[in-house]
């Protein structure tokens, strides 16, 4: 993880008017390539966090760079910073606001100015990513639960970002909805885009990231998911449990099934093909 960071925050503070200090000093990278789970307690600070890497807020101390180049709060500054990192809130009923699916994803786009040629371009290439290009004309207000989200995230994949930063994308979700979005974010992945995830599911984050990010009182500590999420301290100062996969790779050691070294089960099918005895890959 020598890489230069993509998109970082160095020594970012910030306190919302009249309120408490919500991160102060904070060092964050966000490295191209990897997927990044952020988790927290409620209250932590990872919504604040993820507002000031999308540029929705401004440190009061500290900077926010991209490409090492720092971001500058202008006109200009925001429009690069906003065609490279796209924030998705929790709730796709705060994001979306247009007649149809179409117009809501296509706003992104016409605010850059860009060809409609270009534009329509877009908009058919993230309908397609997100599999609702059947659902093209549809008014958003008779969308699903499911559906909504996926608009909600293709408006931010038409602006073509190479950051996306999703709050909690799999509340509210049924299993095989969760599936679904999951299969999108790694075809997502595959095409190029660096994700970063903010959720209370650690068994999800386990499986699913290459990193972890835990905001603890005392800070933000960033790791290989497989370790961050196998440290109990950090987890209990973060109001999280150990996820099924650290702790039956817990198990398994102290029943001599799988060396110190050997990377645990992120999945079930990693579990069974352990109990059955065949290794399972690192992270």
């Amino acid at each position: 993880m020598s890489e230069p960071a993509l998109v970082a925050l160095r020594g970012a503070s910030f306190a919302y008017e009249d309120g408490p200090t919500v991160l102060s000093g904070l060092d964050f990278d966000i490295r191209e390539g990897r997927a990044l789970a952020l988790l927290g307690r409620n209250g932590s600070g990872k919504t604040t966090l993820m507002r000031l890497l999308s540029g929705g807020l401004r440190p009061n101390d500290g900077r926010l760079t991209v490409d090492g180049q720092r971001v500058t709060y202008d006109r200009k500054g925001l429009t690069r910073l906003r065609t490279t990192v796209q924030l998705v809130v929790q709730d796709p009923d705060d994001q979306l606001f247009a007649a149809s699916v179409e117009q809501d994803v296509s706003f992104g786009p016409l605010n850059l100015g860009l060809a409609d040629a270009e534009v329509r371009a877009r908009v058919a290439e993230a309908l397609a990513a997100l599999d609702i290009t059947a659902l093209a004309d549809r008014p958003t207000h008779l969308l699903s639960y499911g559906q909504r989200k996926r608009t909600a995230i293709a408006g931010a994949v038409a602006m073509r970002p190479r950051v996306l930063v999703l709050d909690e994308p799999t509340a509210g979700l049924d299993p095989d909805g969760q599936e679904r979005l999951l299969s999108t974010l790694d075809g997502l992945r595959a095409s190029g885009t660096t994700v970063v995830m903010a959720t209370h599911d650690v068994d999800l984050a386990l499986r699913w990231a290459d990193d972890a990010a835990l905001l603890t009182p005392d800070g933000v500590h960033i790791a290989p998911a497989p370790t961050a999420l196998a440290r109990t301290d950090l987890l209990r100062q973060a109001g999280l449990r150990l996820p099924w996969g650290a702790a039956a790779a817990d198990l398994l050691r102290a029943q001599g099934l799988l060396t110190a070294s050997a990377p645990g089960p992120r999945t079930p099918d990693e579990l069974a093909a352990l109990a059955a005895g065949r290794p399972v890959s690192g992270g």
